[in-house]
């Protein structure tokens, strides 16, 4: 009878499990509107590379993150966080607008896109409770053969861009760690990333302003390149960024990761398209590698997954009629 008393209606379980799908549903599509809205920062940055990334990126992070300014409260975090979010923000970006100007534009774009790959790696190893598979080696393997096609006989030389490469990879490993270290720390309002690229942004112009290079950016940028930066800053460098955080925190990290691979995909379409030219035979397979990665990555089941299998096993096998539950009575149950 206490048993029976205590059991929940059904009703109870499935409303929970409900819950739990649409928190899915919400983190995937929060995931998608942030890579759409990525898949153009190569554009703005590609067109805008003979300007100082210091400029570029100081205001379109100042103007993304006072899309949050009505929310200025929320902004407020412990100074660790605010270290973390700062530092990955502004780090990231600045090595990423840098690279355009010392390599071609469609490798540097595909190697910045190792993040996935190195958040898939990394995961495991920075969050001790997420759980690695086979598909997500595979998944790891084929985005790092898709970069590897890059340099390839007949595709690009790393002699003449190994700057540019190396600022890309550098700020692969910087988002990676940024996203993933977000995920570990002590949870935070979403719309306090917009403090941190109004800081980051700040910081960008003041060091653009102590070298010297912040008025005279600023005389000679035209109006349409200021649209360019406007547009950088509400959509990649604002909307963006809140999607981002908002999916890591609802969403399995692996699976988000792996999925991020698709980005790479559209960017690089994008920057086709400014070129007016066609793929050559190694992006075409860089780009089949690497979303091929995304798709195995993505259907890899997660841990936090199979324990929620195993405990609606376990609920299904608690919940048996009273009529078997006396029949399976035992001297051992009762002790």
């Amino acid at each position: 009878m206490q048993a029976e008393s205590r059991r929940e209606p059904r009703w109870c379980d499935d409303s929970r499990r409900r819950a739990c799908a649409t928190m899915d549903r919400r983190a995937y599509v929060l995931t998608a509107v942030a890579l759409l809205l990525w898949s153009t920062l190569a554009v703005g940055a590609a067109v805008l590379a003979g300007r100082s990334p210091l400029v570029v990126a100081g205001f379109g992070l100042l103007l993304g993150g006072l899309l949050t300014a009505p929310r200025w409260r929320e902004w407020e975090v412990p100074t660790p966080i605010r270290l973390l979010g700062v530092g990955g923000i502004l780090g990231y970006h600045l090595l990423f607008f840098s690279a355009f100007a010392y390599a071609p534009k469609v490798a540097v774009n595909l190697i910045n896109y190792l993040w996935p790959l190195l958040l898939v790696i990394l995961a495991p190893v920075i969050l001790p409770k997420t759980a690695w598979s086979w598909r997500h080696t595979c998944a790891a393997l084929a985005g790092l053969a898709g970069c590897a096609c890059l340099f390839f006989p007949g595709g690009e030389s790393l002699r003449d861009g190994g700057t540019g490469y190396a600022l890309a990879a550098g700020a692969a490993l910087v988002w990676a760690l940024y996203s993933l270290l977000t995920k570990r720390a002590k949870p935070f309002a979403t719309t306090a990333v917009g403090g941190f690229c109004v800081v980051s942004g700040a910081i960008a112009l003041g060091i653009a302003a102590a070298l010297g290079t912040l008025m005279p950016t600023v005389r000679s940028l035209a109006p349409w390149e200021w649209l360019i930066i406007a547009g950088m800053g509400i959509g990649p460098l604002g909307i963006a960024f809140l999607c981002w955080d908002a999916a890591l925190k609802r969403g399995d990290p692996l699976v988000i990761g792996t999925l991020a691979y698709l980005t790479p995909l559209l960017s690089t379409a994008w920057l086709l398209l400014l070129d007016q030219r066609q793929p050559g035979w190694h992006q075409l397979a860089a780009l089949t590698l690497i979303v091929s990665g995304a798709v195995i990555g993505a259907t890899a089941p997660s841990r936090a997954r199979r324990s929620t299998v195993q405990t609606r096993k376990v609920t299904t096998q608690v919940r048996k009629p009273d009529a078997q539950v006396q029949k399976s009575e035992s001297p051992e149950v009762s002790r």
